[in-house]
């Protein structure tokens, strides 16, 4: 990962604080990253390959400007935290949003593990409209607040479930384990979620970035924005500029 370009990252997310391998370094790039980079399908929905590579990433991220989706968000993530000289690698998740807890879906989603201190983090700064803006202990049944929601970790027979309180109600994004996962998982599974005709990704513009005091949240037309203090608004998109 020696290519990758450490100060353009950065510059992209407007961060100029210390780069060590601590955790408060941690902290502050994690809140940072979805706070500059939105999550975006615009590639997937108008039929244009998404590259992994590293080339591919910072020329869309860094120099183009752009956004992307998991896999493009975790991989960058994770050549920064690298170049830092984190303890990082890749985990792959069964996203479970609106799903039962006990559905079996595809290992579609990326997120990190990330050892430091003698303790397991998990960081994510690719789900959309929840993504994480700061890492978790890989602690279960412990609650850990975030610049935004609350999340937790269950774990059952060495899966991990996390959740987030959601309007007093807790609500599983995804189920992981610990078997380390690679970039070539991730090609099969981006391929996938870019190209096959079952893909939501194909057919829903999906966009999202979380701000300090709240996080706004794009599908197709309708705008959500989310604030802090709990209370939500929507509004529908009536034109280009206005989506601009």
């Amino acid at each position: 990962m020696s290519d990758f370009d450490l100060d353009g990252y950065f510059a992209r997310i407007g961060y100029g604080g210390p780069a060590d391998a601590s955790l408060a370094t941690l902290q502050a790039l994690h809140a940072a990253h979805p706070r500059a980079i939105p999550f975006e399908n615009i590639d997937a929905l108008m039929g244009v390959s998404v590259g992994l590579d590293v080339a591919s990433l910072q020329d869309k991220v860094f120099r183009q400007g752009r956004g992307g989706y998991c896999f493009e968000h975790n991989l960058i993530f994770m050549h920064a935290l690298d170049a830092l000289g984190f303890t990082v690698s890749g985990l792959a998740a069964r996203v479970l949003w609106g799903q039962p807890d006990d559905a079996v879906t595809a290992r579609s989603h990326m997120l990190l593990r990330i050892e430091l201190g003698g303790r397991t983090y998990i960081g994510d700064v690719g789900f959309g409209g929840l993504t994480l803006t700061a890492p978790l202990l890989l602690e279960p049944g412990l609650e850990q607040q975030t610049p935004h929601e609350t999340f937790r970790l269950v774990e059952t027979g060495g899966q991990f479930r996390l959740q987030a309180d959601i309007g007093d109600d807790w609500r599983t994004l995804y189920r992981f384990d610990l078997s380390r996962a690679y970039e070539v998982d991730y090609r099969v599974a981006s391929h996938f979620l870019s190209t096959h005709p079952s893909s939501h990704f194909l057919s829903t513009l999906v966009a999202a970035l979380a701000l300090p005091d709240r996080r706004y949240a794009l599908r197709n037309n309708r705008l959500s924005t989310h604030h802090a203090r709990g209370r939500s608004e929507q509004r529908e998109i009536a034109t280009a500029v206005e989506l601009a």
